[in-house]
This record gives C-alpha cells, structure tokens and sequence, in this order.
C-alpha cells in the first residue's frame, strides 16, 4: 500500500485476503458497462465477462480510497515546507508535484491497460523479469518503512503531550512516561505488535476512512486555532525555537523564501502525493472499469487532496510563520500545552497512526516474504519474527532520528521519486510495444523526460539534503 502520504485503504484488506489475483486480466478495456451491484441469486445464469474480476466498488467510494491512500503523515510537514520556500513558491510546487502524480498515473494505468496487469510489482515482471518485480517490490517497502516510522515519530512527539495534558502539567518533567522514546516501546509491545500477529488486516482495513476523518479534524482546528492565536507567540518574539541561526520570527507572510531547510520542501511534497501502488488494486475492484474512469477517480483525488493539503499548508503558516516545526501538531504545544480542542485532535491523530501502523506493516511483510521466502506456505515462526524484527528495527530508528523532516526527506528524495517519476516512466517505456509507440514517439518521449525528471529531482534533493546534515545548518526543527 502507499504511504502516500501514508494512509492505507482498504484495498489492502482484500489484496490480502486474496481476492485480488496479480495475473490474468487481459481484456479490461472490453469489460461490460453495465454490472451488477448485488449478488445475483442462486440459479440465476451469470453473464460471462472477459475477466475473472468484476469490480464492485462505485466511483465515489473508489475516489475515497483512493484518497485514503494519498493522504497521511506528511500533511503535518507541509506548513513547515511553506515556512522554507515562501507561500507563492509553495503553491507552484504543490501545483507541479499534484499534475506529475496524475500524468505518473496516467502512465501506470496505460501499462496495465496494454497487459492487463492490475499490480505494481507485476508490471515490473512484465517489464523487466524478475528483476523489475525485485525492484518494485524492495521501493515499496522502503518507502512503507518510511511511512511506518513517520506514524512512530508522531506517537513519540505527540504522546507524551497528551500524557501532560491529562495530568495537567505545565511543563514537560523528566518522569519516564512523558519520555517518547519510551512511550513508543511500549506503544509497540501493547497496540501494534498484536495486531500485526493478525493473519487477515480484517477489520483493520477500515481505520484509513478513520484516518482521513480525523486529518479533516485536524485541518479544521488548524483554520479555527489561526484566528485566536497571536503572533508573535508570548515569550517567543526573540528567535525562532530551537534555532542555532538567530532568525527573527516575522509576522508577515514571504511569498518566496530560500534557506538551508529549503531543500526539504519537494521531498515532503513528493511523499504527500505517493499513492502509486494502491491504484491499480483500486482500479481492478472498480466498477464499470475503464482507464478513462480511473483517470477521473485519480484527478477528483488528487485534487481533493490538493484543496486539502493547501487549506493545511496555508493556515498552519499564517498562525506561526518562522516558528513552525518540521511536524506542525507538535508547534500548538508552544501556545497552551493544555488546550482541549488541540489535546482532541493529538488524540484522534494518535489514535489514527497507531492504527495504521500494523495496516503498513502487512505488504511490508508480505514483499519480504516474496522476496526472501517465494514458495513457502505460511508459518508462523516467519510471520511473527518478520513482524517483530520491523517493529524493532523501525523503532531504534525513530528513537536515534532527531527530527520528523529527516524521514520525510529521505523518504521523499528516494522511494517517492522512484514511485511516483521513475519506474511509472520505465515500465511504460518497455511495456508499450514499438509498432503501438515507436520509442520516437511524443508519449515516449515524454515518459522518457518525465524519468530523467525523476534522477535529478532524486540527486538534487538527496544532495542538499546531506549537505545540509554535513554542514549542520539545519535546525532541529521540533526535535526533543
């Protein structure tokens, strides 16, 4: 599943459970315009169609997935991502990184239409052999690993305020349970560890609506809390918190602004808009299946998330300007550690990650058990110790990070270009045979830029990124 900007939809419950076979569904485009939406009874003789596959999901509820897939964590870095490039600068990149994840789909969909593949990796191993299916399969998982530690880091900042909170204190003591590093431990021993034991995501596959539910929640505190807190923040008029650099927090908004932390905006960006892999699942259970319908679920997602994501973006700018953090929750704990509205939405958030943690574990585990074990049936010795080993590992590594914009950073530098530039282009590419597009064709050569496009968003980004950790001019944005 994507990470997209992480959620998960409920797609993966039925990948999971089986209903979805990664072969067989030539003849997509002849599918019949009309199909039943309700079981037909015993008896009754079925229409045969050209699939095995009939979707059943309408278009609304498939736009909804979709954007379930898109939305996640890096919603909460996209004020940050403003506060660096300045809010005119900021709408052109949200505007280019929104068209590129739509043409990158239009892409996607036009190679499955050709072999009728409805997955990701197996449009890989229709490209390139084994190898393609290997590397589709290893940036996924990546990338979910990526996405699997942002929901951690959130538990680690967000948690021990909600602790505080509850127990009424002011300030942040040094007791062990307002400790994150701790809290996240425990989280995964109690909450996540079990329900990843699951075999099935069951009822687990629903919590991306609740995930979504809970980040308009979220947006609409953002846009209430600009109009009744001040700026200057009382006590933070000197410097920006945390800030080695002595910036002064101003209270107007920049239409464009380059500094060190600028290089983290496009990658934030791109890991908002990852949702690559969930799309052709997404378009294999949709009814009446046709590329062009799936290209208008994609574009009413996409631009729902995009009105979102700006709205966020915007608002959450315009109440701290300079002053917000990499992770814009964890900003409101400057102004009131006790205010309730925001202690609901830390709740609901938390709530929301945690639970998506165990959903983005599955395909984690399930492209390591393609990889490593390919022929094996299921055990559970496997399945529990490839469970506990992620858990781990993804958890040392939220413990060691100092800040939410470092895996954002890496994520979006890597694994998302990958996604959502690079291998649509070049599966693509390979895919569609020459007598349909010779290789000098315009759609060729588009995908063939939009690839270049991709390795030197990729090598630019990884590029400033690291200079900027070897020079150490980045500050720590909300980092405890």
């Amino acid at each position: 599943t994507s990470v997209g900007g992480g959620g998960t939809t409920s797609m993966e419950l039925q990948k999971m459970n089986g209903h979805i076979r990664d072969d067989g569904f030539d003849g997509v485009d002849a599918m019949t315009e009309h199909e039943e939406f309700l079981p037909q009874k015993d008896g009754v003789k079925k229409e045969v169609h050209f699939t095995d596959f009939e979707g059943k999901t309408s278009f609304g509820m498939s736009v909804f997935n979709l954007s379930n897939a898109i939305m996640g964590s890096g919603i909460l870095g996209l004020a940050f991502g403003m506060a660096n490039t300045g809010v005119v600068l900021f709408v052109v990149l949200l505007c280019c990184i929104a068209v590129m994840s739509a043409y990158s789909i239009h892409l996607l969909l036009k190679s499955a239409g050709v072999v009728g593949i409805r997955a990701y990796e197996q449009l890989g191993n229709r490209a390139f052999g084994q190898p393609g299916k290997m590397l589709a399969a290893c940036v996924i998982t990546i990338h979910n690993i990526g996405a699997m530690s942002t929901y951690l880091y959130i538990v680690k900042s967000e948690l021990p305020l909600v602790i505080q909170a509850f127990l009424g204190k002011q300030v942040i003591t040094g007791s062990w349970f307002l400790n994150g590093n701790y809290l996240i431990i425990i989280v995964s021993a109690l909450v996540i560890f079990p329900l990843a034991l699951m075999r099935h995501l069951g009822y687990l596959g629903y919590t991306s609506g609740f995930s979504l539910t809970c980040m308009m929640f979220f947006l609409l505190s953002v846009i209430y809390k600009k109009f009744n807190i001040p700026c200057p923040l009382p006590g933070h008029n000197t410097t920006a918190p945390n800030s080695t650099s002595h910036v002064n927090v101003t209270c107007e908004a920049q239409p464009f602004t380059v500094n060190s932390e600028t290089a983290y905006t496009i990658p934030i960006l791109a890991f908002a808009f990852v949702c690559h892999p969930e799309v052709l699942p997404i378009y294999t259970e949709l009814r009446n299946a046709t590329k062009r319908r799936m290209q208008c679920v994609a574009n009413v997602s996409i631009l729902a998330m995009f009105v979102m994501y700006l709205l966020t973006a915007i608002f959450g700018y315009l109440t701290f300007y300079t002053a917000v953090e990499a992770e814009l929750l964890h900003t409101y704990s400057k102004v009131d550690s006790l205010d309730i509205l925001i202690l609901c939405v830390r709740l609901a958030v938390l709530v929301a990650v945690t639970l998506t943690v165990p959903v983005v574990l599955f395909p984690i585990r399930k492209a390591l058990l393609q990889i490593f074990f390919p022929d094996k049936p299921f055990h559970w010795v496997r399945h529990i110790t490839i469970a506990l080993s992620l858990i781990i590992s993804v958890d040392l590594l939220v413990i060691c990070v100092p800040s939410i914009k470092d895996i954002f950073g890496v994520i979006g530098a890597t694994s998302a270009p990958s996604l959502i530039f690079i291998l649509p282009a070049i599966f693509y590419i390979r895919i569609v045979p020459e007598e349909q597009e010779s290789l000098k064709s315009r759609p060729k050569i588009q995908a063939m830029c939009f690839a270049a496009l991709g390795f030197i968003f990729m090598i630019l980004s990884l590029s400033f990124i690291i200079i900027g950790w070897v020079t150490g001019k980045s500050r720590s944005g909300g980092g405890h």
